[in-house]
C-alpha cells in the first residue's frame, strides 16, 4: 500500500467525490445525501457506477449506534432510526467508506470506519444490532425517491429542515417510509456481527 496522505487513505487513490465541504449536504437527509454523491459519480465519470453502493444500516426496532458522528457527544455513539453511507470497491479490491456525517476521514479506509464508527454488535444487546443493505449504485439513483414525509411530525411539521432542492422523484419506488426499504425482506436486510465479518459480508453480497 501507498503512503498516506492527509485524509489517511493511500495517496495513489482516487477520491471519486468532492471535498466534504462541497458536497451537497443537509443535515438529517443522508438517504438523499448519498444519492446526490451517486449523482455526482454518474454525472462526473469519476469511476465506474458497478465500483459504487449505498449501505442503508438499520434494524426492526430502528435504534442503530454509530460512533464518530458529528452529533456525537465525546465517545459515546449516536442512535439512529437508519443511516446511509456510500461504499466504493475499486478495481483493485480496496474498499471506502464516504460518510458526511462522520468525524473520520472523508474517504475512510473500511477497515479504519468499521472498527472506529461500527466498532461490533458482540457487546451490544440484540435490540441495538445493526443490519445492512447494499444497493448497487446505479439502481439506486433509478429506484430511490422520497417525499420526505417520514421527516414530518403529526402536526405535518418538518422534525429538521428539508433539503433546498425539490423531492427525489425517479420512475422507480416513492419511498414514503424508510421502512418501506430497510425492512420490507430477510434478504435484504441481513445481520451481521459487525465489524469481524464485515469483509466477509461484502465479499460475499458484492459478488
Amino acid at each position: 500500500m501507498g503512503r498516506m496522505n492527509e485524509q489517511s487513505v493511500p495517496s495513489e487513490y482516487i477520491i471519486i467525490t468532492p471535498s466534504r465541504n462541497q458536497c451537497v449536504y443537509t443535515s438529517c437527509y443522508c438517504e438523499e445525501n448519498i444519492w446526490k454523491l451517486c449523482e455526482h459519480v454518474k454525472d462526473q465519470g469519476t469511476c465506474s457506477l458497478d465500483e459504487v453502493y449505498a449501505v442503508f444500516i438499520s434494524n426492526e426496532r430502528k435504534m442503530i449506534p454509530i460512533w464518530k458522528q458529528k452529533s456525537s457527544r465525546g465517545d459515546q455513539p449516536v442512535i439512529w432510526d437508519y443511516h446511509v453511507i456510500l461504499l466504493h470497491v475499486n478495481k483493485q479490491g480496496q474498499s471506502y467508506i464516504y460518510d458526511l456525517d462522520t468525524t473520520l476521514p472523508f474517504p475512510c479506509l473500511l477497515d479504519v470506519y468499521s472498527k472506529e464508527a461500527f466498532r461490533s454488535d458482540e457487546h451490544l444487546k440484540p435490540a441495538f444490532w445493526r443490519k445492512l443493505r447494499v444497493i448497487p449504485c446505479d439502481t439506486y439513483l433509478k429506484k430511490f425517491a422520497s417525499d420526505r414525509s417520514h421527516m414530518k411530525d403529526s402536526d405535518g411539521n418538518w422534525r429538521m429542515p428539508p433539503p433546498p432542492y425539490p423531492c427525489l422523484e425517479t420512475s422507480g419506488l416513492l419511498l414514503n417510509d424508510l421502512s418501506v426499504i430497510c425492512h420490507n425482506s430477510v434478504n435484504i436486510m441481513i445481520c451481521v456481527l459487525l465489524p469481524l465479518t464485515l469483509h466477509v459480508f461484502f465479499s460475499q453480497i458484492l459478488k
